[in-house]
């Protein structure tokens, strides 16, 4: 499946949500200009001004909850933008890490009627562009033509289900864009393909270890990317030693492909993560830190994973994990998950909240 110019437009308008520029979001009727909320400066809102609308502040309803905000819309709540100190109240809103110093802001009031679906859209965009979810917004007004507004302050526009649609669609059209032999430590026997989206984002690895026979199950890790635990052996996860305990149990057996999957911070992104860990030093748990910052506690797709198992002729496998998300994750696209292979590894004093939470909060099987 190859991506189009329509989804390229996605990756387009998520560069510029990350300079800190308005795109305009159209779906159907509705269509809005959305600026990223922690990059918003003084040009983005004179463009919002052109739309010739209130505009709001939109966050997620974790974040929402956080903030003591009450919710009339599902999903996505919209606060009127302030109209004194807009530039740093409307990024207090979005970050949480000045939360704990300032516990009496507020109280803030959501809008309650019901919100147009590029609101909707234009968190999704904030989140495909790693940027904490959450967007200045504001609806074009009825009698203005997107084209001419987005001629005159040269924005792009994109399509809410392009949006919606990116990182399925980004999934299906992975093909092999490189490979080569890498010996490993504990792997000798060990060859690295990388697999690129039609559109040129970002590539996921199959590394494989020893001669596959497609014809029985295969060993399979899905390994999400770590940068802190892979590279640099941080003690707060145990993401390091599951990586290379995973490895090595491969070149034991003489076989397996661990997916090394471009999902940082279960889905978050690099950035964000280490903004979680700051909340984590300030006592909330990985989940809790999550949701502080407007996300869901897991934002991962798993639909990258089933179609390079796919493109290697994978159907069967042992699957290494101890997170049964996994496991219903591959059944239900496909993947014949015919054992479930435990994967856990000792605690240090500091990843063993850390581990618990994993196991009390999202059911893993440590």
């Amino acid at each position: 499946m190859e991506i189009g110019s329509d989804l390229i437009a996605v990756e387009r308008a998520v560069s510029d949500l990350r300079r800190g520029y308005p795109v305009l979001i159209q779906r159907d009727q509705s269509v809005g200009m959305a600026v990223a909320t922690e990059l918003l400066k003084d040009s983005a809102l004179k463009a919002l001004a052109a739309a010739k609308s209130e505009p709001s502040i939109l966050l997620t309803q974790e974040r929402a909850a956080t903030l003591k905000i009450r919710p009339y819309t599902e999903g996505v709540v919209a606060i009127p933008l302030p109209a004194a100190e807009i530039i740093t109240t409307a990024r207090s809103l979005s970050d949480p890490s000045g939360d704990l110093m300032n516990p009496m802001r507020g109280p803030f009031h959501a809008r309650r009627e019901t919100l147009p679906p590029t609101a909707y859209d234009a968190i999704a965009l904030a989140k495909l562009a790693a940027l904490l979810p959450s967007c200045a917004y504001a609806p074009l007004a009825s009698d203005l033509k997107p084209q001419s507004v987005a001629g005159e302050h040269n924005l792009i526009t994109v399509q809410g289900p392009d949006i919606q649609g990116y990182p399925e669609a980004a999934a299906q059209s992975l093909t092999q864009a490189a490979s080569a032999k890498v010996p490993l430590e504990d792997a000798e026997h060990t060859q690295v393909i990388a697999f690129r989206p039609s559109d040129g984002g970002q590539e996921h690895l199959a590394i494989i270890v020893g001669d596959l026979d497609p014809s029985k199950p295969v060993l399979v890790r899905l390994h999400s990317e770590c940068f802190t635990g892979d590279l640099l052996a941080s003690l707060k996860c145990d993401c390091g030693d599951q990586l290379r305990g995973a490895i090595r149990q491969m070149g034991n057996e003489g076989s397996g492909v661990l997916l090394y999957l471009s999902q940082e911070g279960r889905g978050i992104g690099l950035l964000n993560k280490l903004r979680a860990y700051r909340l984590q030093d300030q006592g909330f748990d990985t989940i809790e830190a999550n949701e502080r910052l407007g996300f869901e506690a897991d934002e991962r797709l798993f639909s990258p994973a089933t179609v390079i198992l796919s493109r290697l002729g994978i159907s069967k496998v042992r699957l290494l994990t101890n997170n049964p998300d996994k496991v219903t994750a591959l059944q239900n696209n496909g993947v014949d998950v015919v054992e479930r292979v435990a994967h856990a590894f000792p605690s240090n004093k500091h990843n063993e909240r850390y581990l618990d939470v994993k196991k009390q909060k999202s059911g893993h099987l440590l």
